[in-house]
């Protein structure tokens, strides 16, 4: 009850405010190779991707931008037993140079260009943080902050090279662009998608038990007021 509670109040907050967080992109998990790449709209925005990894995998997106534009992305855990050691590594990349239509821990060497490649190099289990939004901690993991080089395509790929399977979330750009409108639309998908992440089903019974809760109520009371 409690956490439904508090999602209201950030709902309403979100609401008053022309920005809020991450935008959340949905997908089929079908982003497996630089030809499925998944597309990130604008770089520049704040983008949350949620996902699950299996041992030696990976997972590819890919965005279009301008010589020195600025670049941001991060791997983020999510506080579940069992991952406190998890730790992807995060590369960025162009698509003028690359040489192969898949990466792995054992293809790298054959590009011939300099891959930018972030690896946590933190203790375990890491630096912790509560999104208020989802109700969920974090543990941080590596960040990659640079400036494009030239104008074109570009790729992250997230990829296991330590035989772990786990879940992180990876987040793409700065910029906040929420609206009022997207309390009734993207915030409420988005937050039942963070507990589905994390594997929290009671959130959302109570949830939607509260919202059948306030729907029947005024249903109840216009039938017992036209019986009377």
């Amino acid at each position: 009850m409690k956490k439904v509670l508090a999602l209201l109040l950030v709902l309403a907050i979100a609401s008053a405010s022309p920005a809020y967080g991450h935008k959340l992109i949905s997908h089929d998990d079908s982003h497996r190779s630089l030809d499925s790449a998944l597309h990130i709209p604008d770089h520049k925005i704040s983008w949350a991707i949620y996902e699950n990894l299996g041992a030696d995998e990976a997972k590819f997106y890919t965005f279009d931008a301008k010589k020195g534009d600025s670049f941001y992305a991060s791997i983020v855990i999510p506080k579940i037993s069992g991952l406190e050691e998890y730790s992807p590594s995060l590369l960025l990349m162009s698509d003028e140079e690359t040489i192969s239509n898949s990466v792995d821990s054992d293809s790298l060497e054959k590009f011939h260009f300099k891959t930018q490649k972030s690896l946590y190099e933190g203790k375990f289990p890491g630096n912790e943080f509560y999104e208020p939004f989802g109700q969920v901690t974090y543990w941080e993991r590596q960040e990659i902050k640079t400036v494009l080089p030239y104008d074109g395509k570009y790729f992250v790929v997230v990829m296991d090279e330590k035989n772990q399977s786990g879940k992180y979330s990876l987040a793409i750009g700065t910029i906040e662009d929420f609206s009022g409108a997207d309390l009734f639309t993207i915030l409420p998908k988005a937050w039942i998608e963070t507990k589905l992440f994390v594997n929290d089903y009671l959130s959302i019974a109570i949830f939607f038990s509260i919202i059948s809760i306030i729907l029947i109520i005024p249903i109840y009371f216009i039938i017992h007021k036209r019986k009377e």
